[in-house]
């Protein structure tokens, strides 16, 4: 009976196993299978070991990286733990977690509020502020970092004018509370990182229910108690995903942290690594770090535990959006414009100005050009391996459809957990070992060594930039391929059609625009990325982010405004492309 057939066939499936392996070679296994003439005992289906091969070694590229780093910590010296965990340890684990405290709640605080405004309420410039708080996404942290702490520095323009109109003639000291100190890396920080959050929460506030809002305006519940016990409730897990995203972009980051003072863990590893030559204490500091990471992780999805939220599906209307007028909307509309002026605003003006005062565009340093070029090499090399391993991950995880498969490809996804500095230090293991196999097996043919081939090139920083980034293009694949009926796979299968043709005739035409968002996203990511690049780049080779490091390490970043604005140009590429998608979640109901 075709009923009881899908129902066993339903069952196997779940049970992990595969079916159709007996069939005709003249009848598609997927035909046979779902077919009027399945047998009674179901077979099992290919087991696809391309695919499976695949997501093994997508999951052992990230973990790779962290085995050797375990490995290079648990080979150093035994004396040096202890002076590590006296001096070094406490310091940088108390700076790092009042960092991360500080960023979550200022982040969550803009965020939240932002999002908030913009999804629930209508004000004059609503419109413009939804494409325009997103924007400080385009800059790097250490970008700003150097712009703030170079403005409100004592003999800066700031507190030159403030003596100005105070009528100070002489510098007594500082006007305004000092940028490079802990409570000035929370702030600056934060104006960068608040749009992670802002997106989530304004995705999450926009698909409000207005059935569980009426309901809970027929009882009585003021607007306060229902965003209190209803709305911010489940939004929740939104805010989760949002801040883990934060936290960890802070726990990565090492240019401004440094410039400001701040000794977090990342720093300590940089340090210990390069300033005091002892790769191993580095390591044990990583280690320290992956923990960290590894309790963020747990954190967020603790947050999100047994927290699934759903609409309605009588009745999936949205809520209309809140008309503020008068003092209201002028009040709600400075709300939204402090954070996109003080998060892009001042820094891009600054930088245009620097770009413009110095005549960087006419005079610039001939060998800005070649760093460009390095730039453009190395994120569009890895830009192409992520994306053919990411999708191709994907892909694969839809064709096996087993958990197993869909647990490696959360495992390849992790690499974007960790920091591009314990990265770094646990690819150099891994990248020598594969350079002496190559030469052992180069010395035994011609009698000559072949050197490092990828330690020390650039393919390191491939390497480096594919495991880091890939859970971006895993991610979009996933949220594509969801969106497409598996009936169609059946469907394809059911004519003949094989693996390979199914995707490139299929998954690929529809999954089109993610493939772009992803490629987007990740080659600017590779722009920006900093700490990896750092380490592991070839030497005489810079990026832009490395160009401008240099300069800013020097003390005079304002000659690095042209490199430091082109990074931030592209990147407003893909933030205004996810503007677009989260916009495109906007209800047009008209306004109560």
């Amino acid at each position: 009976m075709p009923g009881r057939d899908g129902a066993a066939l339903h069952e196997a499936e779940h049970d992990g196993g595969e079916i159709g392996a007996d069939a005709p070679d003249h009848v598609p296994r997927t035909a046979w299978a779902h077919g009027s003439i399945v047998p009674r005992r179901l077979l099992r289906l290919p087991r696809h070991p391309l695919a499976w091969a695949l997501l093994a070694a997508l999951a052992a590229l990230v973990a790779t990286p962290l085995a050797s780093l375990l490995a290079i910590a648990l080979r150093g010296d035994p004396e040096l733990w202890p002076h590590l965990a006296a001096y070094v340890l406490p310091d940088a684990i108390v700076t790092t977690a009042l960092l991360l405290a500080g960023i979550a709640v200022l982040t969550s605080l803009i965020g939240v509020g932002t999002a908030w405004l913009v999804a629930v309420h209508d004000f004059p410039g609503r419109s413009l502020m939804t494409w325009l708080l997103p924007l400080p996404l385009a800059f790097p942290t250490y970008i700003v970092a150097y712009v703030y702490a170079d403005t409100l520095d004592t003999l800066g323009p700031v507190q030159g004018a403030l003596r100005w109109l105070l009528g100070i003639a002489v510098p007594a000291g500082s006007l305004l509370p000092e940028p490079r100190s802990l409570g000035g890396a929370v702030v600056i920080m934060s104006l960068v990182l608040y749009p992670y959050v802002h997106l989530a929460m304004r995705a999450s506030f926009q698909g409000r229910s207005a059935v569980l809002i009426e309901a809970a305006r027929l009882f009585g519940a003021s607007p306060w108690r229902i965003a209190r016990t209803i709305t911010l409730p489940m939004a929740r897990p939104a805010l989760a995903a949002g801040l883990a995203l934060v936290l960890m972009e802070s726990l990565n980051d090492i240019g401004a942290t440094e410039y400001l003072g701040v000794r977090t863990l990342t720093l300590a590893v940089f340090t210990t690594w390069l300033n005091r030559g002892s790769l191993a204490g580095a390591a044990q500091i990583a280690v320290v770090m992956l923990i960290a990471v590894a309790a963020l992780i747990a954190l967020e999805r603790h947050a999100r535990r047994h927290r699934v939220v759903a609409a309605s599906s009588a009745d999936a209307r949205t809520c209309r959006r809140v008309p503020l007028t008068g003092a209201a909307g002028i009040l709600a509309l400075l709300a939204c414009l402090v954070p996109v002026g003080l998060g892009f605003a001042v820094p891009f003006g600054f930088l245009l100005r620097e770009v413009l005062t110095r005549g960087l565009l006419v005079g610039f340093d001939p060998d800005l050009v070649r760093h460009i070029g390095s730039t453009v090499m190395l994120a569009g090399a890895a830009t192409v391996l992520v994306l053919g391993l990411g999708f191709g991950g994907a892909f694969a995880a839809r064709l096996i459809r087993r958990r197993r498969a869909g647990a490696l490809l959360g495992a390849a996804g992790l690499g974007y957990a960790v920091p591009g500095t314990v990265l770094a230090l646990g690819l150099l293991g891994p990248l020598v070992a594969v350079d002496e196999a190559i030469g052992g097996v180069v010395r035994a043919v011609t009698g000559h060594g072949a050197g490092l081939l990828l330690a020390g090139s650039a393919a390191a920083v491939v390497i480096a930039y594919t495991i880091r980034f890939l859970a971006i293009a895993t991610g979009f694949a996933q949220a594509a391929l969801t969106r497409l009926p598996v009936d169609l796979d059946d469907a394809a299968a059911s004519v003949g059609a094989r693996p390979r043709r199914v995707v490139a005739a299929v998954h690929l035409p529809l999954t089109r625009p993610a493939l772009v968002g992803a490629a987007l996203l990740v080659f600017v990511d590779c722009l920006k990325e900093l700490p990896a690049t750092l380490l592991l780049r070839p030497l005489n080779t810079e990026t832009l982010a490395t160009y401008v490091y240099q300069f800013a390490t020097r003390g005079s970043f304002e000659e690095g405004a042209l490199a430091a604005l082109l990074i931030v140009l592209v990147g407003l590429v893909p933030v205004i492309r996810m503007v677009r998608l989260a916009d495109d979640l906007d209800p047009d109901a008209p306004l109560a």
